[in-house]
């Protein structure tokens, strides 16, 4: 079975996909932070508003701006951080107005788009659908070339099918029907412009402070020149996704509904022709092997050693369930790996506190990053 950093080899780009609550920001970090102590430079980008990703990495904030991880911290945890670590948050109003910018055929248009009150609301709503944004950066820092490995932390599963088809879906948008109509030099922003508002909008205008359809026809004249420029980014942003040196990692727990959502996802990667490379299976019981005997052997060997009963009693029943946990999510991983047809499945084990700090970022990377004989002696050394 191979380890994130061999899955990783030669890859510029690794998009972490799962379900909600399954660990997917902590296992991106401790991806991040284990590649950049072998020698790379390496961001990771969250579009998840809260505050996990900066907490895990002794960060104040995160904002729209990679800021560089500062490797004493790592070092503290004996992890030597021979490359670098950044970090960012995506800001998708941001990075949309950073778009518009990079299109606009000159300074005037840019300006006249980034103030128009119908392009300030429409941005805020397009924004607030963060999968293509998040594309968007990670195409943008992709292209700068100043990292040598980009991690991207996406939303739930069935939000993530929604950042795949975002390129596409843009696309669509652009080349519609509608928005031709508005754009054309005949289209309704032209005839609006030339024959002024109509005695109802003037109402309007009186009531909200602003001519609605003067607006609408200064955005969309101004955004024309800009709609080739879009197109062809989108359709770039696109082939990246599929592109030999992105891959795709699936995150996952070992209960039946993640694994149901991870088996999903994996299907759609395939029917999309996209790079996948591996999952990874968070918070695993494994089974424990040093207490000896069952049932009622157990309970009166734990007695008799401890002088209670009833301790004994409720030791071996603690046991008991323990191992049926691990014995629930060894089927269930051996499910996933027949459905996704792989061995590389990796495994982190529940461990006893929720990771929070660059501590725990430490305990998880010994697992993402340990072959198999020694992931499988940490988990037994553990049990």
């Amino acid at each position: 079975m191979p380890h994130v950093g061999e899955i990783l080899e030669h890859k510029d780009i690794c998009i972490c996909a799962g379900s909600g609550g399954v660990g997917k920001t902590t296992t991106s970090a401790a991806i991040a932070a284990g590649m950049a102590a072998s020698g790379l430079r390496v961001c990771v980008l969250t579009i998840d508003p809260a505050k996990r990703l900066a907490d895990s990495l002794g960060l104040k904030e995160l904002g729209n701006d990679a800021r560089q991880v500062d490797p004493a911290l790592f070092e503290r945890h004996g992890i030597e951080m021979r490359g670098e670590l950044w970090a960012m948050m995506l800001d998708a109003k941001a990075t949309f107005d950073e778009l518009v910018a990079r299109q606009a055929p000159d300074e005037e248009a840019r300006d006249r788009v980034l103030g128009n009150r119908i392009y300030q609301q429409i941005s805020n709503a397009l924004a607030g659908s963060q999968e293509y944004m998040a594309m968007e950066k990670l195409f943008e820092l992709h292209t700068e070339g100043r990292f040598d490995l980009l991690v991207l932390d996406t939303p739930p599963t069935r939000n993530a099918l929604d950042f795949l088809d975002a390129p596409r879906r843009l696309t669509q948008f652009i080349e519609g029907r509608s928005l031709s109509v508005f754009m054309r030099p005949t289209g309704l922003a032209a005839k609006v412009a030339g024959r002024g508002a109509s005695v109802a909008l003037s109402v309007f205008k009186r009531i909200v402070g602003f001519d609605l359809l003067a607006d609408l026809a200064e955005f969309f004249n101004a955004f024309s020149g800009m709609v080739d420029g879009f197109q062809a980014r989108a359709k770039r942003v696109n082939s990246l996704l599929a592109d030999q040196h992105t891959c795709f990692l699936v995150v996952c727990g070992p209960q039946g509904e993640p694994i149901d959502e991870a088996v999903y996802f994996h299907r759609k990667l395939v029917e999309a022709k996209l790079p996948f490379g591996g999952v990874i299976v968070n918070k695993v019981h494994y089974p424990a092997e040093r207490l000896r005997g069952d049932g009622a052997d157990l309970e009166a060997t734990l007695a008799e050693k401890l002088g209670d009963g009833d301790l004994a009693g409720r030791l071996a029943g603690n046991f008991a369930d323990y191992q049926a946990l691990a014995e629930r999510d060894a089927r269930n991983i051996e499910h996933l790996a027949s459905e996704l047809r792989t061995k590389g499945v990796i495994r982190v084990p529940y461990l006893d506190e929720d990771v929070h700090d660059i501590a725990g970022l430490a305990e998880v990377n010994r697992y993402l990053f340990a072959n198999t004989e020694q992931r499988e002696a940490i988990a037994a050394g553990r049990a």
